[in-house]
């Protein structure tokens, strides 16, 4: 029995691994820009139980988020659906890369606000944003893709 059940929880987690390493890596940008608007029950049932939930607080009260974390790629849901996603990887830019970099990357498109770059982007079902966020040392600390109209 003992056997049994360990056997059950090693599969399970190798599972949960397979499933985290997929969110990092291996998706197209299209993929990528079809996790906003994805329905919680959607996320869940794609990706299964996230790492970890937090709470992301707002200025004002409606402004507040649910954030399913897994690896690679956190889900803002506001409501029942993902109106923001942060990633750390996607589009060609990471985490810890340099400002000058990811402003390349973005190309002539791209808003330069100093702390952060803007990329309008023309999804598939509404208009998206993608911001990258700059630390003091002009290195990429944060990437998010989202809906502008929930901002």
């Amino acid at each position: 029995m003992r056997l049994t059940i360990f056997l059950l929880l090693f599969f399970l987690s190798f599972s949960l691994h397979a499933q985290e390493r997929h969110l990092n890596t291996g998706l197209s940008i299209e993929e990528q820009q079809a996790f906003v608007g994805l329905m919680l029950s959607e996320v869940i049932e794609r990706f299964g139980p996230p790492r970890s939930v937090a709470v992301a607080r707002g200025n004002e009260l409606w402004q507040d988020d649910v954030v399913l974390r897994y690896t690679g790629v956190d889900f803002y849901v506001f409501r029942d659906r993902v109106w923001q996603v942060r990633f750390v990887t996607t589009h060609g830019i990471s985490n810890g890369d340099r400002k000058e970099a990811a402003l390349h990357v973005l190309g002539d498109s791209a808003e330069d606000m100093n702390e952060y770059a803007l990329l309008s982007i023309d999804g598939e079902y509404w208009p998206l944003m993608l911001r990258v966020n700059f630390n003091n040392n002009g290195i990429v600390n944060a990437i998010f893709l989202y809906h502008p109209y929930f901002e």
